[in-house]
């Protein structure tokens, strides 16, 4: 547990739920059309989570994809059930910039309208696929404030090859959408070493750098323990017994596959080295005073 002299402010857990194979580094192989085809493992590694933060005693916040809860109710009503924060993680995982507006808009309203109904709550918080809300898709935004979302969690503030918006805060802020709505974005973590933006969130980045190494960029993030940083994981990457396509390129199996037989006793360290609770909690602990963006400042940001 943080120790007196290391303070942690309370970061926000994140666990984005989905199957391996809706993820985009393996898109290039698996079709949408094959997802039914394919064993899932999603619920068995979701429980696995929940296992290791009832060890902890903390409550993290679930963005559960669309498709997901339509085949497996009983356990996004679990953790409701159990006291956890239930997000929209959209339906499809598609990337929105590659989506129209009408699609978007369409599976957007019918994933929330579907985790409603199976947990009895109102969805507020939103993620989308892949992270990506960037410059060409910050329209997105007016859209999740039609819906009723009033929080989101997509942007990151780093340059990479299928996200990021870099230069935009790294801080929990607001955004006011081009109608004029406000939804506040608590971005990706990111540590800043030597004038760059090293992403520090979890995921991949979490399984391929040594343990001691996320460590101290989460930390470098946190100011050393000044503000709360969001983490995140899939149930997938906790699995390295799920089927594996060799088929994909070298790039994407490296992406995907490193580390899979040690990333939950990773977390289960990162667990007793920081203190979490759920996203929404944690951009409430924010103290200091949130910066309120335009969405057309953040495209010149980008």
């Amino acid at each position: 547990m943080p120790t007196s002299d290391n303070p942690s402010p309370l970061h926000a857990m994140s666990i984005d739920v989905e199957d391996y194979f809706h993820v985009a580094a393996l898109s290039g192989v698996v079709n949408p059309d094959q997802w039914d085809s394919l064993p899932s493992r999603v619920e068995q590694n979701t429980e696995r989570l929940l296992e290791l933060f009832e060890k902890h005693q903390v409550k993290v916040t679930f963005f559960v994809l669309g498709w997901v809860a339509e085949r497996f109710p009983a356990l996004i009503r679990k953790l409701s059930d159990q006291g956890h924060e239930i997000a929209s993680h959209g339906y499809s995982h598609q990337l929105i910039y590659k989506q129209s507006q009408e699609v978007f808009r369409e599976e957007t309203i019918r994933s929330k309208a579907l985790l409603e109904d199976i947990t009895g709550q109102t969805v507020e918080g939103y993620r989308a696929a892949s992270y990506s809300i960037t410059r060409d898709s910050l329209w997105a935004l007016d859209i999740l404030s039609e819906a009723g979302f009033t929080w989101d969690s997509s942007i990151f503030p780093i340059r990479h090859d299928n996200y990021g918006i870099p230069d935009s805060p790294s801080a929990p802020y607001s955004i006011e959408t081009a109608s004029g709505a406000i939804i506040q974005e608590f971005p990706l973590t990111t540590a800043h070493i030597l004038g760059l933006s090293v992403p520090a969130a979890g995921g991949g980045y979490f399984r391929q750098f040594p343990y001691p190494l996320f460590r101290y960029l989460f930390r470098n993030a946190s100011g050393f323990g000044a503000r709360p940083q969001v983490f995140y994981l899939h149930p997938w990457e906790i699995d390295p017994e799920q089927p594996r396509f060799n088929e994909a390129s070298w790039f994407s199996r490296f992406r995907h596959y490193t580390n899979l037989n040690k990333c939950y006793s990773r977390l289960d360290r990162l667990l007793g080295d920081f203190r979490f609770g759920t996203v929404s909690e944690s951009y409430n602990a924010y103290e200091p005073e949130k910066t309120l963006l335009r969405s057309d400042q953040l495209i010149r940001l980008a």
